[in-house]
């Protein structure tokens, strides 16, 4: 994934977006949602699991690059 495509986000988003973000395939993301290793804060909405994108850009260390290159901190 892209700098600009992380960066054009939604607020959260799905596990197989985050695991593309992470270089991880999806049934890995959710093995580790369930063994609570997930790298990123998970917010479990029923039977739902959405991801922050603040927590998965901070994870990727996107918001010290956004201050890096002078761009605005969402």
């Amino acid at each position: 994934m892209s700098l600009d495509e992380l960066l054009a986000l939604p607020a959260t988003v799905n596990v197989v977006t985050a695991a593309r973000a992470l270089g991880i395939g999806h049934n890995k993301a959710y093995d580790l949602i369930k063994s609570r290793q997930f790298p990123v804060r998970v917010l479990p909405i029923g039977n739902t699991v959405r991801i922050p994108t603040a927590a998965l850009w901070e994870a990727l260390g996107v918001s010290s690059l956004r201050v890096a290159v002078g761009g605005p901190l969402s």
